[in-house]
């Protein structure tokens, strides 16, 4: 069935249930870029750049400086949730409905102002990109940046998850790390004929219990770092001494540091055990010692948070552009079947992003 034109002059709230209309589960996104692309063709003060299911408009006025707003428009699967209604919830008007949190009220304020905001102060990179939702191979910021890194060059970037409406900065970066606890088999009934590798484990669970953790000052902003075992396991039988176990860590470190000394402090703590690294990702400095970013947070008239989670601002950083998250919805119902956006949440999103792009 063929979809209808996006209006992306239309009440920023009716263009977020028109683009949540259209399904785009992870993997199944060309119906909604399509419609993007087509929508934004029809502006002449932007280029218009696809890659793959990856739509970006550029504003190109020969401004001083460049800025990146960008935003995911797959969401995770429908649970019958859509189409989007309008609800009140405790006195406020909520869009219910699959991507009205994660994201696409932030790609729909996005999508107005890319169309309506045809003079900014900046210029402006508009990013709405595919596959955020499922393995970081497939991510479409990524590819990207992989591909034609000179479309996120900028000297600051804003990232339009779900913040309710407040910035939150950079964010911490994560690693995750198994602890291995070797020992020797035995029968359950003879423990002294073994050796319990799960016993083994007890220092570094000891550790983990009495680990402070930090809390560093960057640029501004307070990022409190955890270090949390997340998964173990270990044992064959329920009458056999196990010869193994696993510890699974996860650490979440402040952006200052890099993903080497992350891994330093970690074998500093677990000094003499066996640890093998599985998966990292580098954190984000939010920047807000730049200009930009000091006008972004008096255009939103909030205090600036640290962002704690891993979100993809750290893909900017990794390319030298600070970077900030500032969306409406409350993340902790992304991904719900209860999944709602506040209305007013929208549109003080799109006044806050306008002001900013309108300060000269």
């Amino acid at each position: 069935m063929a979809t209808a034109p996006l209006n992306l002059e239309a009440d920023v709230v009716e263009l977020t249930r028109d683009i949540c209309d259209i399904e785009s589960v992870s993997g199944n996104e060309k119906q909604l870029a399509d419609a993007i692309e087509a929508a934004l063709q029809k502006y002449s003060h932007l280029e218009v750049i696809r890659d793959g299911d990856a739509i970006v408009a550029r504003t190109n006025l020969g401004r001083s400086n460049r800025v990146v707003i960008a935003g995911h428009i797959d969401t995770v699967p429908v649970a019958n949730n859509l189409p989007v209604q309008m609800l009140s919830m405790e006195r406020e008007q909520v869009l219910y409905g699959r991507g009205t949190v994660d994201m696409k009220a932030g790609v729909a304020v996005q999508l107005k102002l890319a169309a309506t905001l045809t003079q900014p102060t900046s210029d402006v990179t508009w990013i709405f990109y595919d596959h955020e939702e499922v393995e970081a191979a497939k991510n479409g910021l990524g590819r990207l940046a992989r591909n034609r890194p000179e479309l996120l060059d900028a000297s600051f970037a804003v990232l339009c998850e779900p913040t309710s409406a407040q910035v939150e900065g950079g964010c911490n970066g994560t690693m995750r790390v198994d602890l291995t606890f070797s020992g020797v088999k035995a029968h359950s009934a003879r423990p002294w004929m073994g050796k319990n590798a799960i016993h083994g484990a007890a220092n570094a669970l000891a550790i983990l219990a009495d680990y402070q953790p930090a809390e560093i000052d960057v640029d501004g902003l307070v990022y409190r770092e955890s270090l949390n075992a997340v998964l173990i396991g270990g044992g064959i039988a329920t009458n056999v001494i196990p010869d193994e176990c696993v510890v699974t860590v996860n650490y979440r470190f402040a952006p200052s540091k890099s993903a080497a000394d992350a891994e330093s402090h970690l074998r500093e703590v677990f000094a003499g055990m066996e640890m093998t690294v599985m998966d990292v990702a580098e954190g984000a400095r939010p920047g807000l010692d730049r200009a930009e970013a000091k006008a972004f947070v008096a255009a939103t008239q909030t205090e600036a948070r640290p962002k704690y989670g891993w979100t993809d601002v750290a893909r900017f950083s990794a390319l030298g552009v600070p970077a900030v998250n500032f969306g409406p919805g409350d993340p902790s119902k992304a991904h719900a079947d209860d999944e709602a956006v506040p209305v007013s949440q929208i549109y003080a999103c799109e006044k806050a992003l306008r002001a900013w792009l309108s300060v000269g």
